[in-house]
């Protein structure tokens, strides 16, 4: 079940590094408040379809850690790694560009949920939504499930809520080229953050790309964007991850 929540934090971050086909540490000397680093870890894993960009993201998240200071990110391709023993070294738990029905065993998903609900967080990015439909407490950790892309354009994205961390800096709208979801369900009832300007594809109605929500004591993003090695590229889609990494740390 999602729940309200929000933090104001703002945020900036520079990117490109290395990146690994095995799970991969990339840690930067303690620069954020009180110098603790947002431990991280990030899961690239797919049982579906496999986006091109993902190497491009585990630079781009690699190479963050190198240069803000701020993060501690480790990334992998291994969902045996996930597990309560594991999570209880991070921060927040990522979920980038993952397809399909992952393994996880009842054990994992248990940890999984009781990491989020107990105070962490969560961020998922792009096919995260396209990810364990057979696992209801996955969908709403999202919030939404992928139901189809009719659009792969430049569009506009309109920028519903500048308060909160991932947006701050945005403005009201920009213009990105990407592969704009479409969802399951409405998740208008947490709190949105940005939608598609219909009539910039030639379509009417509601529909939302990015939203944030409590999940029990924790918190739990959600960005529809990252189709594209330019989208990671983007110094817009840069701020709004992040900016929710740090929101989702509680930072």
């Amino acid at each position: 079940m999602a729940y309200r929540a929000g933090l104001v934090v703002i945020a900036t971050w520079i990117l490109f590094g290395c990146s690994s086909e095995s799970p991969r540490s990339s840690t930067s000397p303690d620069a954020t408040p009180g110098g603790s680093r947002i431990r991280v870890i990030v899961l690239t894993a797919t049982r579906g379809f496999r986006h091109d960009s993902i190497p491009v993201a585990r630079d781009a998240l690699t190479a963050m850690a190198a240069s803000t200071g701020e993060f501690a990110i480790t990334t992998t391709e291994d969902v045996s790694a996930i597990t309560a023993a594991t999570l209880a070294g991070y921060d927040v738990l990522g979920f980038v560009l993952t397809t399909g029905e992952l393994p996880f065993d009842p054990a994992q998903k248990a940890a999984i949920v009781n990491f989020v609900s107990s105070g962490k967080g969560f961020i998922g990015i792009h096919s995260a939504a396209d990810t364990l439909y057979d696992w209801p407490d996955y969908g709403s950790l999202v919030g939404a499930y992928f139901k189809e892309h009719p659009w792969t354009q430049a569009a506009t994205v309109l920028v519903e809520d500048q308060t909160h961390a991932s947006t701050s800096g945005l403005g009201d709208r920009f213009t990105m080229t990407e592969e704009y979801y479409t969802f399951r369900e409405n998740p208008r009832a947490v709190q949105l953050l940005l939608r598609l300007d219909p009539s910039s594809v030639g379509a009417s109605g509601d529909y939302p790309l990015a939203w944030a929500h409590s999940f029990g004591a924790g918190r739990a993003y959600y960005n529809a964007l990252g189709h594209f090695d330019a989208t990671w590229r983007d110094a817009r889609f840069q701020r709004q991850v992040a900016g929710a990494l740090r929101w989702a740390a509680g930072r």
